[in-house]
């Protein structure tokens, strides 16, 4: 039995602290695994940790920052013997026998105040359009754009005289958040601000879901990177747009992964 009376009780101790959670990483920090694991869950082809979209449709893979040889071996069999395959998250070089054959800076933006609006002259974009639409981005090469693309999410364009002079739509899904790609206009049209008026009408569709609009660009491409900052986007990331070249032959992968990895 205790001695002490209650005068003398000690205080009770407080209840301890619960440790601090890990930060949570950004659906945009790697927006192809968020897609691909989130909205975009049913396009994804998944090899162990790896996955991708169909190649007709986006050349996106979402991987480890860090692969191992069993992510490494499961790359090349994606790309196949002596294949591309897009490397967009990684913060190593890659193991020999691997090439880096496309390395370009780039930006992300989000949308901080953007005046999202409908345009009564742009019209849905389908499969139907899809011949026009490859011949618009040949002629204006905004980046890549697939057979199946259109699939991704809403294509509106603008067309005059029957033609189709000018697009954007939505390509990456992160959860609450919708890429807004494809944007170009042709020649003969530029400096009419088309590509403003359809960045802002695909805004206006992406807003009306409750998500927030955010795009990819190359870092070099200023005049886009302007035309971005004074619809009302900012400045989040500086991502690099990597491919890599398989090798034809790699080593079998042992199986066993780096225990840090797990």
């Amino acid at each position: 039995m205790s001695t002490l009376g209650p005068a003398t009780r000690q205080p009770a101790a407080p209840p301890a602290r619960p440790a601090a959670d890990p930060v949570a990483p950004h659906p945009l920090d790697n927006p192809a695994l968020s897609s691909l694991t989130g909205p975009h869950a049913h396009f994804a082809e998944r090899r162990g940790r790896i996955l991708r979209y169909p190649v007709d449709i986006t050349p996106w893979t979402a991987h480890p920052e860090v692969p191992d040889a069993r992510d490494w071996a499961d790359l090349a069999a994606l790309a196949g013997p002596g294949g591309t395959i897009s490397l967009n998250t990684l913060r190593e070089e890659p193991p020999k026998g691997w090439e880096i054959v496309h390395r370009v800076a780039g930006v992300q933006l989000v949308d901080v105040s953007v005046a999202p609006e409908p345009d009564p002259e742009a019209v849905r974009l389908g499969p139907a359009d899809v011949p026009e639409m490859l011949d618009l981005v040949a002629r204006t090469r905004p980046g890549p754009f697939l057979p199946r693309t259109v699939e991704l999410g809403t294509y509106l364009g603008i067309r005059r005289g029957g033609a189709l002079v000018a697009m954007a739509g939505e390509r990456l899904h992160p959860p609450g958040w919708t890429e807004i790609s494809g944007v170009c206009t042709d020649e003969s049209v530029r400096g009419q601000g088309l590509a403003s008026r359809l960045v802002r009408a695909v805004a206006y569709g992406i807003r009306e879901r409750g998500e927030t609009p955010f795009l990819h660009t190359s870092a070099a491409n200023t005049v886009a990177i302007r035309l971005y900052e004074s619809l009302g986007f900012q400045l989040r990331a500086h991502p690099e747009f990597l491919a890599g070249l398989a090798p034809v032959a790699l080593p079998p992968a042992d199986g066993t992964r780096r225990s840090a990895r797990r």
